[in-house]
């Protein structure tokens, strides 16, 4: 399969024989990137499983409505970003736990997680990242992980660039302070 842009999978997914296989495309294109981004907000697979599925369906949902203001790949995220945030406020509220029990019952989660494959050093980082407020954790792992430029971050989160770069430089602290006294 020859990798498509995202203007070709647009015009390919506007014509009526070619939409489903267009979609598809982009399910393959962008899926472990959106999954693995919604995996380490909830780290559980299931459930990023299941929120990775939702954002599709959305993408599905609202495709013919994308203006193309920005790139795909940056409404994908978008998606993703608010999915995964209404999946945490929705766990917060079935389990009545304030946000910070709620990324203590994820951190406990994860150590008893046989299907966590990740070493001490990945597990420590995992359990540090659930210190950090959402916006910080998110800015970090698509900078950290995805390794996504501050400029595309900004239109996915909405936040200005120099607000981002602040807000990974205090995450990297944080996590630094987290795995030394871990």
């Amino acid at each position: 399969m020859s990798e498509y842009t995202d203007i070709e999978l647009l015009e390919m997914f506007r014509k009526a024989d070619t939409s489903d296989y267009a979609f598809n495309l982009m399910v393959r294109k962008y899926q472990k990137q959106i999954y693995w981004n919604v995996r380490r907000m909830v780290m559980n697979h299931e459930d990023a499983d299941d929120i990775t599925q939702n954002v599709f369906i959305k993408v599905w949902r609202n495709l013919n409505n994308f203006r193309e203001a920005s790139q795909l790949s940056t409404w994908i995220y978008r998606i993703s970003v608010n999915e995964t945030i209404t999946f945490i406020n929705k766990q917060k509220i079935k389990s009545f736990l304030s946000f910070s029990n709620y990324e203590t019952h994820l951190s406990n989660a994860l150590k008893d997680d046989a299907g966590f494959n990740g070493n001490h050093i990945e597990r420590t980082l995992q359990q540090a990242l659930l210190t950090l407020p959402p916006k910080q954790r998110l800015t970090f792992n698509m900078r950290y992980y995805d390794e996504l430029p501050y400029e595309k971050i900004s239109e996915i989160l909405g936040t200005s660039v120099g607000a981002l770069k602040a807000s990974y430089h205090l995450a990297v602290k944080k996590i630094e302070k987290f795995v030394s006294e871990n």
